[in-house]
């Protein structure tokens, strides 16, 4: 297995980031589903200088993005909007897209659970038959229930990857399966044959190794089903504003580039921007607590 990591956890210019991390041994980086943010071919180029790869991206599923919208209009353009992301990854030699259906943050639904699931459906099947045109994979994303009232469990997922189309897979995260499923082992191996991504975070969403999750049992088990592609890192740390903080120096107080969309997504998640000292301690802490074990 390689090591990948996401990139919306802290604003910084991507040839920042894609320099810490292949210094520190990441092979891949999953970019921000942002593609109005990228010139592909500069991003190619910065990777190739670097020896590295792009794995993917994810999903940003924010303010009116919903592929189980009532109105129709929305639902199209959300459509759209995810369909510009396979292409992107398309653009960067990329292999697969993880999406998370629903608005992040949105937990009314718009209609019944027949209505929803079949306009859930119909999104990701057009969106399939794009992105099995180019050659991406797409990777249903369960996440937590504090976050969308759609799609929790990897049973779930699997559930909608099936109804999308044979070449449809899941992407778990072992944050949100930490919250949601029964025995977060059982649910990696019911995917066996269907999962096509897996992001990595502790229960308390810190860097792997910051917290209770066992990690040799997860490798283990993802070994166990072949799972044989790459590990995302994907933490997202909850910030202490309060004089019991651990870390005193996390806490960017003048943050710069950053998005009104990556501003929204961090503070929703309990979060905000952080220092760039916070930001390579758990970047190095990841690779430092999964290196050894792949």
């Amino acid at each position: 297995m390689e090591l990948s990591i996401h990139n919306w956890m802290r604003a910084e210019p991507i040839e920042q980031t894609v320099k810490r991390i292949a210094q520190l041994g990441y092979e891949k980086i999953e970019i921000q589903g942002s593609p109005e943010l990228y010139d592909t071919k500069k991003v190619n180029q910065l990777l190739k200088d670097y020896g590295m790869g792009c794995w993917g991206s994810v999903t940003l599923m924010l303010e009116d993005r919903n592929l189980l919208a009532k109105d129709k209009n929305q639902r199209a353009k959300s459509v759209q909007y995810v369909k510009d992301v396979v292409r992107m990854v398309k653009e960067l030699d990329g292999s697969m897209v993880s999406v998370v259906p629903a608005t992040v943050g949105k937990i009314i639904p718009d209609g019944r659970p027949d209505e929803e699931w079949q306009w859930a459906v119909e999104g990701m099947q057009e969106i399939y038959e794009y992105s099995e045109s180019v050659g991406i994979q797409l990777g249903i994303e369960p996440i937590n229930r504090f976050e969308t009232y759609f799609i929790n469990r990897g049973d779930q997922a699997l559930a909608l990857a099936k109804a999308t189309g044979p070449n449809c897979g899941v992407c778990l995260d072992t944050f949100h399966m930490n919250i949601e499923e029964d025995n977060t082992y059982d649910a990696i191996l019911r995917a066996k044959g269907r999962l096509v991504g897996f992001h990595v975070a502790d229960n308390n969403r810190m860097a792997p190794g910051m917290g209770t999750i066992n990690w040799p049992k997860i490798i283990e088990t993802l070994q166990e089903i072949g799972y044989d592609k790459v590990l995302s890192v994907e933490f997202c740390s909850p910030l202490d504003r309060t004089p019991a903080n651990p870390y005193p120096n996390s806490i960017e107080t003048n943050p710069e580039g950053l998005s009104p969309e990556q501003k929204k997504f961090l503070e929703d998640h309990g979060s905000s921007a952080v220092t760039e000292e916070f930001y390579a301690m758990l970047t190095r802490k990841s690779v430092e607590t999964l290196r050894p074990l792949i």
